[in-house]
């Protein structure tokens, strides 16, 4: 048991080190990611030692449940490669340029168009799409308007890791946890609708007041037309990504797991751009374009850091933590302790693990911890760029643009939003659920 502690402990710690003070190295010209790498280290380290027995991991590699990592990661990419997909061809840097017409010579109305869009288009792709598609846009718009980037990200951030609560494929972390739990797609928006709600209002109010004076400054915003390279692509796209919500909803009724309707979905998409390719003889860079956009190290990252907690399961580590965590309201201690273990260990491993804490619990206490977890794992990105694959992502994209954002700035603005938006939360969910 001690020997699982330490190696997880150490590859925890330098993690977080990694992304704090070497979050990437370049090799031959390419920028690869560090943290995914520790994560893989610690993990052949269990496995070389049998601390994370070989037979246990495959076995829960290969198992037919919902739960699978497998599958998992199937679900988030095939949504992910919808959502890629749908902005390789414009659709949201489309409503990005509408949204800045619209708002004209108003920082105010800009303000708060964008944080609706963002906060739309996370609830139907995912938030981690959200920060990998219109980070660079408001880096880029904001330098051309000669306006200040900040309050836009910061908002861009909160609300794509707010809104990423209400359905299950919001994010990566939902995913895990509801479907360990057997939360079908509309129990699970049912419960979270209200508490997604109200804590964006919250934040909306927070980040207003924050950023007041810097939206009373002027702006100058080009008149520029921007013109959807293919609608027929686009029209097939968002047809397929409704067609797969409506079938996700359902999913449970209809006994078909998330992760085939995804794929399925996906593959389908794919078909019918290929055929109508062929027809049209247009070209096929969109598909190159897409594929190389997706965030491949979220697959090492996620499937080392189960092998890491089949080790503390294994060893009986979760069991006693599980113990500890039994004391007090199971939805604040829950809530609040996954928020801040977030920022020790990331939100996926914080996930992995803390799905197997409240096994002891009678069941509805058992459902509340895994809902208030997952209010934690979303809105305990906020605090540090370590607690979720969104805050890295966000971090690397806001210095590649050369945007002043430091570790302090993330950490001043995500404590000022963060602990009255989970608050509210887990106070809203505590008394509908």
């Amino acid at each position: 048991m001690l020997a699982t502690i330490i190696i997880a402990s150490i590859t925890f710690a330098t993690i977080t080190l990694s992304i704090v003070l070497f979050p990437s190295i370049r090799i031959k010209g390419y920028k690869i990611g560090t943290y995914w790498i520790i994560s893989l280290v610690g993990a052949i380290i269990l496995l070389a030692s049998s601390l994370a027995p070989i037979n246990e991991v495959w076995k829960q590699l290969t198992s037919d449940n919902a739960v699978n990592p497998i599958k998992i990661l199937i679900l988030f990419f095939s949504m992910t490669i919808i959502s890629v997909f749908l902005d390789e061809f414009g659709l949201f840097k489309y409503l990005a340029v509408l949204a800045s017409k619209k708002a004209k010579s108003s920082q105010f109305a800009l303000f708060f168009i964008f944080f609706a869009i963002i906060s739309i288009l996370t609830i139907f792709t995912s938030n981690d799409i959200v920060i990998l598609t219109f980070t660079p846009f408001i880096c880029f718009f904001c330098k051309r308007a000669k306006i200040n980037p900040l309050p836009y990200l910061v908002s861009e951030f909160v609300a794509a890791n707010t809104w990423s609560t209400m359905l299950i494929i919001g994010n990566p972390t939902n995913i895990y946890l509801a479907t360990s739990a057997k939360i079908d797609f509309l129990n699970y928006f049912r419960v979270m609708a209200i508490p997604t709600l109200l804590g964006s209002i919250v934040e909306l109010g927070i980040l207003f007041l924050l950023f007041f004076r810097k939206l009373k400054e002027p702006i100058s915003i080009s008149n520029e037309e921007y013109k959807i390279e293919s609608e027929i692509d686009i029209f097939i796209g968002l047809i397929h990504l409704l067609v797969c919500l409506v079938f996700l909803v359902i999913s449970s009724y209809i006994n078909v797991q998330m992760w085939l309707v995804a794929l399925i979905s996906c593959g389908s998409l794919f078909i019918f751009v290929l055929v109508n390719r062929l027809i049209t003889k247009k070209n096929w860079k969109f598909l190159g374009e897409t594929f190389l956009r997706l965030p491949y190290q979220l697959i090492p990252f996620f499937l080392s850091m189960f092998v890491i907690v089949v080790a503390i399961n294994h060893q009986g580590i979760a069991t006693k933590m599980g113990e500890f965590l039994m004391h007090g309201p199971t939805i604040f201690v829950y809530g609040y302790s996954s928020f801040f273990a977030c920022n020790l260990i990331n939100n996926i491993p914080m996930s992995i693990l803390f799905a197997n804490l409240p096994t002891g619990l009678p069941y509805n206490e058992y459902i509340r911890a895994i809902y208030s977890t997952i209010i934690g794992s979303n809105i305990g990105a906020f605090l540090t760029p370590i607690g979720a694959l969104a805050g890295i992502m966000f971090s690397g994209l806001v210095n590649k643009y050369e945007v002043k954002f430091t570790f302090m700035d993330f950490i001043k603005y995500g404590s000022i939003i963060a602990i009255p938006v989970i608050t509210v939360e887990l106070a809203s969910l505590y008394l509908f659920i």
